[in-house]
């Protein structure tokens, strides 16, 4: 739906450059630099951990803004 590379949301798990904890859903957040749709830009991975397995359950380009507000307004802890 997105035309996202298909390992970019497993890279982004992976090397994240910064992790959350979404405070409104409980999920973690991880957060990276990447480069979608011809621009660099901050790509957050919203996933959750399930016994051994980690789920991985959205993928989507943050706004400009976007990061920093849901921290300042207190949704995103950093961790």
């Amino acid at each position: 739906m997105r035309k996202i590379e298909y390992d970019l949301p497993k890279r982004i798990y992976e090397d994240a450059e910064e992790r959350f904890t979404d405070t409104e859903t409980g999920h973690t957040i991880a957060v990276k630099k990447a480069i979608l749709y011809g621009k660099e830009r901050d790509v957050m991975v919203a996933y959750r951990h399930e016994d051994i397995d980690v789920k991985l359950l959205t993928i989507h380009p943050l706004k400009e803004g976007q990061k920093e507000n849901r921290i300042q307004s207190g949704r995103w802890r950093k961790i």
